[in-house]
């Protein structure tokens, strides 16, 4: 199941609410914050033909008991339901940090409407405690013209304005599609909007895997990070857990702590054809943590 299914498919999701008021939530993302990104649980969860859904009692307690202090889900469509995973994070002793979501925005016909949607659901998000919003904007198979770039950014503008005055950070993110063509919609999309609104999720390997090197994104685009997604490769191909490999980390580390970039840092562990599995979901999560607390000091 790739990502755009996986996400439709957590629309199902269901938990209880609680409140965090703004001021508190501003100061709680200035702390280093260490999470996991549900879609990697998902993964191992289809092997073993199960929903990460119908289960996300039992993944919780794990995840907390790894020393991770959030998990990133996805930002649901029905408002109430990112209220209700709010509250169960909450009761897992978990906090609500971040959303991931994607959308068609670079449609004249539709991308006002899409634009819309995404803000009622994130008021909810709001009152829910979260504080981060990352969204990929939808590929369409193709590359997208200038006019529908164009589009896109404006439409990337007003989401990040509006999530802004709900005390939310907008954080772009993407995947292979935008790194074609010398990365030609990756860099559109932030030349297209505000540094200041809209923000950067800076998804380590899916940047690299696109071409564009560590050095090279942190330079252009470090002051605009609001989030990390953290994942590993070797020879190419996705590791088990994050560890060394294709990704220089420790200068990663280095880097966001000389220029205090914000520690949000989701690992997103992932798998794909050739993915080597020899430890469960739980330890190669647990070791995942380990690592960022030795690389990154959080």
């Amino acid at each position: 199941m790739n990502r755009r299914a996986f996400l439709k498919q957590s629309s199902a999701a269901v938990a209880a609410c609680g409140l965090l008021p703004h001021l508190a939530r501003s100061a709680e993302t200035a702390k280093p914050l260490v999470g996991t990104q549900i879609y990697g649980w998902g993964q191992y969860y289809e092997r073993e033909g199960k929903s990460v859904w119908a289960h996300l009692g039992e993944v919780l307690s794990p995840i907390r008991d790894a020393g991770y202090d959030y998990v990133e889900g996805f930002l649901n469509a029905k408002p109430e339901a990112n209220l209700q995973f709010a509250e169960q994070l909450k009761s897992k002793g978990l906090k609500p940090v971040a959303l991931y979501t994607g959308g068609s925005l670079h449609d004249a016909a539709t991308a006002d409407e899409k634009v819309a949607q995404l803000l009622a659901s994130a008021k909810a998000a709001a009152e829910g405690g979260f504080s981060v919003i990352n969204c990929n904007p939808e590929a369409v198979g193709r590359g997208k013209t200038d006019a529908e770039l164009e589009i896109q950014g404006k439409s990337l503008q007003t989401l990040g304005d509006e999530l802004n005055m709900l005390g939310l950070k907008l954080g772009i993110h993407n995947h292979t599609p935008e790194m074609v063509n010398g990365a030609r919609e990756f860099h559109a999309n932030f030349k297209g909007t505000d540094p200041k609104t809209v923000g950067f999720c800076y998804d380590v390997h899916w940047v690299y895997r696109g071409g564009v090197q560590p050095a090279e994104a942190l330079a252009a685009y470090g002051e605009r990070i609001v989030s990390w997604h953290l994942r590993q490769s070797r020879d190419e191909i996705w590791w088990e857990d994050l560890d060394t490999g294709d990704v220089d980390y420790g200068f990663i580390a280095n880097y966001a702590r000389e220029h205090r970039l914000p520690q949000v840092f989701t690992v997103e562990l992932a798998l794909e054809s050739g993915t080597k599995i020899t430890r469960s979901v739980v330890e190669n999560h647990a070791r995942s943590r380990e690592f960022i607390r030795r690389v990154f000091e959080v």
